[in-house]
């Protein structure tokens, strides 16, 4: 028995544009099909998971402020269960880099993402993070964390405002919920 039509419980499908990522996933999991009672546990699993993530925030500069004033009352990052924000890699479940990385701070950077527990996620907040943002032509800055860690979600802006990083972090809730958590290998 399988699932025939996979949605996203929670978050309008209209309000998202550019999901060529998600979409070819979707129509993986549509094409090959999943169990019905290992498809309804991903569900409620992947319910749990993407509504209680935990993030580490790796915050370097200015884009720091900001992920602080996303999470202070005005804002409230807890209203997406995601107000537990942890100081340990292992306790955490996304890795918010928010500011430039220096070519001296990418080994740490790679060895704190490398403490976190699986599944972990990264999301490049500003552009600093993406690209080196206005030092993208020096020769201390790393060119975008991408270089050093694997990234899901990027967050563009200098400095992006907390709504667009609350954005960011719902498309990471989104890719939370859609992900087989169960039988990963098989398919």
């Amino acid at each position: 028995m399988g699932m025939k039509n996979i949605k996203i419980k929670g978050i309008a499908y209209d309000e998202f544009k550019d999901n060529e990522y998600l979409e070819k996933y979707v129509e993986e999991l549509r094409s090959h099909g999943v169990n019905l009672v290992v498809g309804a546990l991903d569900d409620l699993i992947n319910w749990g998971r993407s509504n209680s993530l935990w993030p580490l925030a790796f915050a370097t500069s200015c884009c720091g402020i900001e992920f602080m004033a996303a999470a202070a009352a005005r804002h409230d990052l807890a209203r997406f269960g995601m107000e537990v924000t942890r100081n340990s890699p292992r306790q955490a479940d996304v890795i918010i880099v928010a500011g430039t990385i220096v070519n001296k701070m990418a080994p740490l950077l790679k060895r704190v993402y490398d403490q976190m527990a699986e599944p972990k996620y990264v999301v490049s907040m500003g552009s600093c993070a993406i690209s080196g943002g206005p030092f993208v032509n020096s020769y201390y800055v790393v060119k975008g964390v991408d270089e050093v860690i694997p990234v899901d979600v990027y967050v563009p802006g200098c400095p992006p405002r907390p709504e667009a990083l609350f954005y960011g972090l719902m498309q990471l809730q989104r890719k939370v919920k859609v992900e087989r958590f169960l039988f990963k290998g098989n398919k």
